[in-house]
């Protein structure tokens, strides 16, 4: 066994913190909580700065100390006053109703911009508008392809992909072939991912929407390998448009498919940040809602919903 490296001076021995940790988990075990529960606010509060769950406003200091040492992902509870803004880049602020209006969209946009959301995530039209509206901001343009249903001409989801990205998008969401993929055609379903990777080009995202409601365990399996196989960049689990949206289970065993290097977006039904959280801890990386605003103030709505998102 290779050494370990030497303890900082005046750190607790090895003995000392697994006392230290049992101590802690047996503490909150007797007063009914589970070990996770101080970050969903509830159980006995942190015993650093005496709150339940508020911790990550509370003590945002210590936070940030903790994200600049390499940590991506910090849980808070529901409902808090004001989470920091480094929280928010895990979602897509997502309006995709088909009657969705332009004064919509220019609400869509200026909740993105001033939540510091990772891109705001709308039908192909929209894309330009939202373009100019977020020139000049961090926040991404997403956008849809052979959306709803995914059972476009391959073709026709690669022009899609390409127009959009030289209309300003930077990310694409699309919809895999479920029909193909049911129907036992592999190698069909790859390509029609592969296509679309090819158009929108090596500066653009795309993420492999599989509509997991409809599939069994090793359909959801075989369209994660599929998707990293035809070099994509995220997989994820809902239109928002289907029969049901997002499970922790879902994200954990697409995340268990393809790995840390590859993105897991859970989207259709999170509506609040008990569940977004829910959802960043069994795996995923990205969170698509239309609720973005509630999520991480915990007051008020977005600009609206797409399906189920």
């Amino acid at each position: 066994m290779a050494d370990r490296a030497p303890l900082p001076a005046g750190a607790p021995a090895p003995e000392q913190l697994v006392e230290l940790v049992t101590r802690e988990l047996k503490s909150l075990i007797e007063a009914g909580a589970t070990p996770w529960a101080h970050a969903l606010g509830e159980g006995p509060p942190c015993f650093g700065c005496g709150e339940r769950g508020r911790c990550v406003v509370v003590c945002s200091e210590a936070f940030r100390q903790i994200a600049e040492a390499g940590a991506d992902r910090i849980s808070a509870a529901p409902g808090l006053p004001a989470v920091p803004r480094e929280l928010a880049p895990l979602i897509d602020h997502t309006l995709l109703r088909p009657e969705a209006d332009a004064e919509q969209i220019h609400k869509l946009c200026e909740e993105a911009a001033r939540h510091g959301f990772a891109s705001v995530c709308v039908n192909p039209f929209w894309v330009p508008l939202c373009a100019r509206l977020l020139a000049g901001t961090p926040v991404a343009v997403c956008t849809v392809v052979g959306f709803p249903l995914g059972a476009s001409n391959p073709a026709v989801k690669a022009f899609e992909a390409r127009q959009a990205v030289a209309e300003g998008a930077a990310e694409c969401d699309m919809v895999i072939n479920i029909g193909a993929l049911k129907s036992g055609l592999d190698e069909v379903v790859r390509r029609d991912i592969a296509g679309v990777v090819e158009a929108a080009g090596p500066g653009a995202i795309v993420k492999v929407i599989l509509e997991t409601a409809l599939l069994d365990e090793e359909e959801k399996i075989r369209a994660c390998e599929l998707a990293v196989a035809a070099g994509a960049h995220y997989v994820k689990t809902s239109t928002g448009f289907g029969p049901g949206g997002a499970t922790a289970a879902d994200i954990a065993l697409m995340r268990r498919i393809v790995g840390p290097r590859v993105g897991v977006k859970a989207s259709g039904g999170i509506r609040d940040s008990r569940t977004a959280l829910r959802m960043v801890r069994a795996g995923a990386s990205r969170i698509g809602a239309s609720a973005s605003v509630k999520i991480v103030t915990g007051e008020g709505e977005g600009g609206g919903s797409g399906g189920n998102y």
